[in-house]
């Protein structure tokens, strides 16, 4: 790679890093400018068009980047969610929540943009967690604990449950990780993260028991 070629990549991952941390700071991405971005990266407002036409594009390498990362992290999670024993649940919750901690900027920036971004990002976020989910369920179909769920649509029901808590606990785990450190603070992350492990478990219970035939007679009676 030449050095010039080097610089160039350089300049491009700035203004995606700038971008980030911009919209993740109570900004959202939709009130940044071109203009913003490139004077905090040190760069004339010119040499954006270099690397990205607009602003939709910039937002749109983001969401490809960020969904790759939570890919990423399901992708490990997939495995360890439902175990039968109470240390694998607390295993996969601790692997959870170091991942937010490692990158909140990730979760942040597509759930926030999920609801109040621009129309392109919205879109492209919709299409994201789709197949997001949709690896979810895939996955989930190969453990031990789902192998009697014999419904495609049941197991994508549980991964979009399965996924939107996710979403949810990350959300709270940054919230709650953002106050002033206390012992009040670290009691709330106990607790929180009790809560999440029973939310596991109690689903945990209600999949080993789930039978299709019998939610089928219980929809058809009147």
């Amino acid at each position: 790679m030449s050095i010039r070629e080097e610089r160039k990549q350089q300049s491009r991952k700035a203004i995606l890093d700038a971008a980030l941390s911009l919209s993740t700071t109570g900004r959202s991405f939709s009130s940044l400018s071109l203009r913003e971005i490139s004077r905090h990266v040190g760069l004339v407002p010119a040499a954006f068009y270099r690397h990205f036409q607009d602003m939709d594009e910039l937002g749109l390498e983001l969401v490809d980047q960020m969904s790759l990362y939570l890919k990423n992290v399901l992708n490990q999670l997939s495995q360890q969610y439902f175990q039968p024993t109470e240390i694998h649940t607390r295993t996969s919750l601790d692997y959870l929540f170091h991942a937010v901690e490692d990158f909140p900027e990730a979760w942040m920036f597509l759930i926030a943009e999920r609801w109040g971004g621009s129309q392109a990002l919205r879109h492209a976020i919709a299409r994201e967690f789709k197949f997001l989910s949709s690896d979810l369920a895939q996955a989930l179909s190969k453990i031990e604990a789902t192998q009697h769920i014999q419904s495609e649509q049941d197991l994508k029901v549980l991964a979009q449950i399965l996924f939107e808590l996710t979403l949810s606990w990350a959300m709270q785990w940054i919230d709650l990780q953002r106050q002033p450190t206390t012992p009040q603070q670290h009691e709330a992350l106990q607790q929180f993260r009790r809560q999440a492990q029973t939310q596991v478990q109690l689903m945990f219970r209600g999949i080993l028991h789930w039978d299709r035939s019998l939610a089928n007679q219980t929809s058809s009676e009147p």
